[in-house]
């Protein structure tokens, strides 16, 4: 293991990057998929379990671990490695879009954010030396700039008001930030789907200088078309020999397309989400496993796949624990869709590593129109 935070570039192949992040806790391959433990477990699975799909670091959330047990009781317990078992890298976000999303619970200055807890509505101020405090009382490996994410569409004399003030909240973060050997802190792009308030925003951040960058403000409403767009120019944007995180995406196709565009590492609740909820990603597209057809079929979930759902499981025993509300299901259908999208990872490394990504992307894309599988 490294003794501190470092991103070597293996490969390229057109735009699409592949690499080893290295941190103190291990290290970290991309293009890579971060699974979601907001309130410090990935909901349905184990630890282990997360482990064994692949995945090599797991995403932490400000604003939920602030408000409860909060940061001070986790670090009193040994930090949040300790506190939910899990050893390898994790990232956490500042809390930032959290607050942003309270809209009538929150005030914005320009010192930071007063808000209301969604719990129990208990007052406080998250600031970027806020954020910055409860993020290494949390331990994290790789810490988050505090920003502000407005939603869009919005007019670019709103964007570009907000990205200003990111990018002043950006240089207080790295201030409160320090010297942490072996911890690194990200920035975030912001500017909306406007170009010339992209590359501002990422000269600021360029000047300030970070361990990695994030583009940030996209998959908040814009489309897929959109934020495809923004990505056509904004990776290319930021350093080349630094990792480029895109925050909160997302499906299968918006993951494949951001890979080809220059990303580095995302993260999405939606894998785990749609497990609970009954929706399966396959390699032919996604499989509703709530549907009436699926009462008497004895296939796997996706014949292809070694993840415990597909190599135990027929799809008419998973239908029945789903729609009898049994706790398995979730479990079983978010380590299946965890272990799709790892998967989904480790076939773009090894396909860029090769300079076949073009072929494999076809290939991707091509398979995703089988009509046995319900593709929405």
């Amino acid at each position: 293991m490294a003794d501190r935070f470092s991103f070597t570039l293996n490969g390229t192949d057109g735009a699409a990057r592949t690499g080893v992040i290295s941190t103190p806790r291990g290290d970290i391959r991309t293009p890579a998929f971060m699974p979601v433990g907001t309130a410090a477990t990935v909901k349905a699975m184990l630890p282990e379990s997360v482990a064994a799909t692949g995945a090599d670091i797991l995403l932490g959330n400000t604003y939920h671990l602030m408000l409860r047990p909060t940061a001070e009781r986790i670090a009193a317990l040994g930090g949040l490695h300790k506190f939910m078992n899990w050893e390898r890298p994790i990232l956490t976000d500042s809390g930032g879009f959290q607050v942003m999303s309270l809209a009538g619970l929150r005030k914005l200055t320009e010192e930071g954010v007063k808000f209301s807890s969604h719990i129990d509505g208990s007052k406080h101020m998250l600031s970027p030396e806020r954020s910055m405090e409860i993020q290494k009382l949390l331990g994290s490996d790789i810490v988050m700039c505090f920003d502000e994410c407005p939603a869009l569409p919005a007019d670019d004399a709103i964007v570009a008001k907000s990205m200003e003030l990111s990018m002043r909240w950006a240089q207080r973060s790295k201030d409160a930030f320090g010297d942490r050997p072996g911890h690194a802190l990200f920035g975030i792009q912001q500017g909306g789907v406007t170009e010339h308030l992209r590359g501002e925003s990422a000269e600021a951040l360029r000047a300030i200088g970070f361990d990695g960058y994030a583009v940030g403000g996209l998959a908040v409403g814009e489309g897929q078309e959109a934020m495809f767009g923004v990505l056509d120019y904004a990776p290319g944007m930021l350093p080349v020999d630094k990792p480029r995180y895109l925050m909160g995406v997302g499906k299968p196709d918006d993951i494949v397309g951001a890979v080809k565009r220059g990303i580095d590492m995302m993260d999405c609740v939606l894998p785990s989400r749609s497990g609970r909820t009954g929706q399966v990603f396959t390699r032919r597209g996604v499989l509703n496993i709530k549907n009436a057809r699926h009462a008497d079929d004895p296939r796997p979930l996706d014949e292809t796949c070694t993840c415990p759902a597909c190599s135990s499981y027929s799809r008419a025993y998973l239908h029945h624990v789903f729609r009898a509300n049994e706790m398995i299901s979730g479990m079983l259908l978010t380590w299946h869709n965890l272990h799709y999208y790892q998967e989904l990872m480790a076939g773009m490394r090894d396909a860029i590593g090769t300079g076949n990504f073009a072929a494999w992307e076809a290939a991707f894309h091509a398979a995703r129109v089988d009509g046995d599988i319900e593709v929405i």
